[in-house]
């Protein structure tokens, strides 16, 4: 998580685009990461991200100061509510209810994520369809319950675990074919 100054959001609050602009700069790289998770696309999450800060700057006047933290925590929040808005306007977004699958042993052997980087889990995810990869980040990477995805999606608790079980089923698959759980390949 990235820090910003309680001061620098005082600045940010009075108006002082010299400060927006820091803040901006250096919460880029993560938020523009958070918006590409859900959007797969390098040209949607930057609209993403420039749509979510504007929010965040018209908006800055309602966000409650707890630590250095919290600025990032409040937009990033933010920026996960544009990618998900985002994809709702692309009609991309669909997600069938299904049975309760949630309940299938799914979890992935610990020796077998220490096979891959950061950046082959990301491609893994990435080739995850959208459904599955919306709920996997918002469960996994976000630490959302299912009770809140499903408000934030407007679907049923239990699609969102069966979206989540699907989800690394295909991981599982994707994993699969790309490296044997015997070898490493490096």
């Amino acid at each position: 998580m990235k820090q910003v100054t309680r001061s620098k959001i005082e600045e940010c609050t009075a108006g002082n685009k010299i400060s927006q602009k820091r803040v901006f700069e250096q919460l880029y790289g993560p938020l523009f990461r958070v918006c590409y998770r859900y959007t797969n696309n390098i040209p949607d999450a930057e609209d993403c991200l420039m749509t979510g800060y504007v929010k965040a700057f018209k908006n800055i006047g309602s966000f409650k100061w707890e630590n250095d933290y919290s600025f990032y925590s409040w937009v990033k929040k933010i920026m996960v509510n544009e990618s998900l808005m985002f994809l709702r306007s692309k009609q991309n977004f669909n997600l069938v209810v299904e049975e309760d699958i949630s309940n299938v042993d799914v979890a992935f052997p610990a020796e077998v994520m220490q096979l891959f980087d950061a950046k082959e889990l990301s491609e893994f995810i990435n080739a995850l369809p959208t459904g599955y990869r919306t709920v996997f980040n918002l469960f996994v990477v976000e630490g959302y319950s299912h009770q809140e995805i499903s408000e934030m999606l407007n679907i049923t608790p239990v699609t969102s675990r069966t979206q989540l079980a699907k989800a690394r089923i295909k991981l599982q698959e994707l994993i699969k074919k790309n490296r044997s759980y015997g070898k490493t390949g490096r």
